[in-house]
């Protein structure tokens, strides 16, 4: 591994991989870093063991097209270190990471960020309970181990991504105890008016269609607009309890639930080097504000995939190819025509891709509750607060998520706000009547990851 390079990709999955190819073949140095074994992200974990197998024939052709990514990266001659926690990148775009215990760093010309998405905080009542997962981390367990749980589960929110795990679940001789499905009965409606531009990908419709009937054939419970989610039990879950949209409760027995209520970009490093960032009222989440290329508005920092707003895997190779073109414009490798031209592909593929968006942002719009969570609710994990502390120490005048920080070490914990940052900025709006755009996020501060001082005592120059 070289110490200087064109541009240092952090993120090996759709966008990753597709950027650190498409800036290779303009001719620059590239180093792609990722703190997983091998190249895939979240969406394609794994997928060079298990694209061939049965598993992945069961997670299905979406997941195994990333096999074939795979090989051209590692066909290419774009440097590889994986298993390489990247934790702060300085002024100059000096990047730092721990691997094998130990600090390395090296520079860059221009970085491209390609960190891709993380599930919504999702507090409600026994969260934190053993037992209670997201269908996120239990996706991850298939696609690592092809563990199932091995009793019927209990699966609770709303998106495409439960309706995936559940069709997966049952392919490989798992059981559904009920879907909960928490989306509002009103957001079909809302979804109406965008089905027209969906119907330009008609693929995604019918994928979804598709994994609704099997779980119909297969006789899961199903249990539309429903609220009020409580887990229960004292050392770990023992029941889930709910409301259905006519309003009857349900309390059942049961050790699992899995939770989703979709999900948001990465946008931890993109705010510590500065980039300004935008509310997105479609997606209820802050975005990278970005130019058509990818290139944010700190230059030199580009962000593709679902980092930069939720578009999906085929999308964020689209992005990623566009911005491996942008950094070689950005560094004079190429004139702004010829890149153009190369990227005049992408950009059609990415317009059709992108048609089907905002039906699905209406149609798996998050309940209230998840940002609005009863007082008692759990919020941040790490430092013990609850809604109440929050909604106390915002009513005392803190307008801002900083100053609830200030108050409460909110977000100071080892997931620096990843899992509470959206909470509590809701939870100060609400209160003095703030648009989220005003009330911001954390500031976020490096390190971006943990790392011990052990790690930082042997740091390799």
């Amino acid at each position: 591994m070289q110490r200087e390079y064109d541009v240092v990709v952090v993120g090996a999955g759709p966008a990753g991989m597709a950027g650190a190819i498409s800036a290779y073949e303009q001719g620059l140095s590239v180093l792609l870093l990722d703190e997983q074994p091998a190249p895939g992200g979240q969406i394609w974990r794994a997928v060079e063991r298990n694209a061939a197998g049965p598993l992945g024939r069961i997670l299905g052709t979406d997941y195994q097209k990333g096999a074939e990514l795979a090989e051209k990266l590692r066909s290419s001659r774009v440097d590889l270190l994986f298993g390489a926690k990247v934790w702060q990148v300085e002024d100059g775009f000096g990047v730092f990471m721990s691997v094998d215990g130990r600090t390395r760093s090296v520079k860059a010309r221009a970085v491209l960020l390609a960190t891709g998405a993380q599930e919504r905080p999702n507090p409600f009542p026994g969260w934190t309970l053993p037992g209670v997962m997201s269908v996120g981390a239990a996706q991850i367990l298939i696609k690592n181990a092809a563990s199932i749980p091995d009793q019927p589960v209990w699966i609770a929110g709303t998106g495409p991504l439960p309706l995936l795990y559940m069709t997966q679940l049952l392919e490989l001789g798992g059981s559904i105890a009920g879907y909960i499905d928490t989306a509002p009965c009103g957001n079909f409606r809302r979804a109406l008016p965008h089905l027209a531009s969906a119907m330009k990908t008609p693929k995604g419709l019918v994928k979804g269609l598709g994994w609704l009937t099997k779980l119909r054939r297969a006789g899961v419970p199903h249990f539309r607009g429903a609220h009020g989610l409580e887990a229960l039990g004292d050392e770990r879950l023992r029941a889930i309890r709910f409301r259905t949209a006519a309003g009857e409760t349900i309390e059942a027995g049961t050790d699992i639930l899995l939770a989703h209520e979709g999900v948001v970009p990465n946008v931890h490093f993109p705010m510590a080097m500065g980039c300004e960032h935008d509310w997105d009222d479609a997606q209820l989440c802050f975005v990278p504000r970005l130019d058509r290329w990818g290139e944010s508005t700190r230059e030199g920092v580009f962000i593709a995939g679902d980092g930069g707003g939720i578009a999906g895997a085929d999308a964020a190779v689209e992005l990623g190819r566009i911005a491996g073109l942008g950094v070689s414009r950005k560094l004079d490798v190429q004139s702004s025509t010829a890149a153009e031209g190369k990227a005049s592909g992408s950009r059609r593929s990415l317009r059709r891709l992108l048609a089907i968006r905002p039906f699905l942002d209406a149609l798996y719009r998050p309940r209230p509750e998840v940002f609005s969570p009863a007082p008692q609710t759990l919020v941040c994990r790490c430092e013990c607060l609850t809604a109440a502390t929050v909604r106390e120490v915002a009513a005392r005048g803190a307008a801002d998520c900083n100053g609830v920080k200030v108050e409460t070490r909110a977000g100071m914990g080892p997931c620096q706000g990843r899992q509470c940052g959206y909470t509590v900025a809701s939870l100060v709006a609400q209160q003095h009547g703030l648009p989220m755009a005003s009330v911001g996020y954390f500031r976020i501060r490096p390190p971006l990851k943990p790392v011990t001082l052990g790690e930082l005592a042997a740091f390799r120059d």
